[in-house]
């Protein structure tokens, strides 16, 4: 079996970085500015998982789009690149501290009127949102992970996709990458067999950064 030497990891991914389409300038200046003023900046997708969004996003062409986790934008802005035209994006947060900052890059971006920025608790928006979305991506307190996935799955019509981020948590999934069970390693490893074992979906794990599920509804 074909395998990369652990020592290559990090040249591999610059060079995989250099062969991905350059990081545009507004997104450099946020995630710059990400890692200057706010805190927990790994939090952000940034150039290569950004540029995977975008190309997820501009593939399936969605006429509505939700977004679990907002931070401070950057997915988001990656996201609408492919909405159809007229189409929208709901993204939602519970910090409201970030408002201002995320606000104003939707601005630069020409978004505004395609984004609909929702502050406060997620279980308690998704249901008030009735709409069909053809592409979810859910990024927000791994806890609620099997929530989020319960609450946005009827939402989703068969053949709409969910991506949920961070299910290879830094290698800790598997016993050789933790020290111990912590509540978010485990809800991690239960959504990851959670959907494994769903019949209603196809998916794949890319190791797209901190592990990205994708995932298409085939049946209700």
């Amino acid at each position: 079996m074909d395998y990369i030497p652990s020592e290559l990891h990090e040249k591999i991914q610059k060079y995989v970085e250099e062969h991905t389409s350059k990081e545009p300038s507004l997104l450099h200046q946020l995630n710059r500015e990400t890692h200057l003023k706010v805190l927990k900046a790994r939090m952000l997708s940034g150039h290569l998982q950004g540029r995977v969004l975008s190309m997820f996003s501009k593939m399936v062409r969605p006429k509505n789009i939700l977004e679990i986790g907002t931070y401070t934008g950057y997915s988001a802005i990656c996201l609408s690149e492919g909405l159809q035209p007229n189409g929208k994006l709901h993204t939602i947060d519970i910090n409201e501290e970030l408002e201002n900052m995320v606000r104003n890059y939707f601005s630069q971006a020409e978004i505004d009127d395609k984004v609909h920025f929702h502050i406060g608790n997620a279980l308690e928006i998704i249901p008030q949102l009735d709409l069909s979305f053809d592409l979810v991506f859910i990024d927000a307190d791994k806890i609620n992970y099997s929530n989020y996935y319960a609450l946005t799955f009827d939402k989703v019509p068969v053949g709409g996709f969910i991506i949920i981020d961070n299910v290879l948590w830094s290698g800790k999934v598997i016993p050789e990458g933790r020290k111990k069970l912590d509540k978010d390693t485990k809800a991690i490893i239960d959504f990851n067999q959670q959907i494994q074992k769903d019949s209603r979906v196809e998916n794949v794990l890319f190791p797209i950064r901190d592990g990205m599920m994708v995932l298409q509804k085939i049946s209700e």
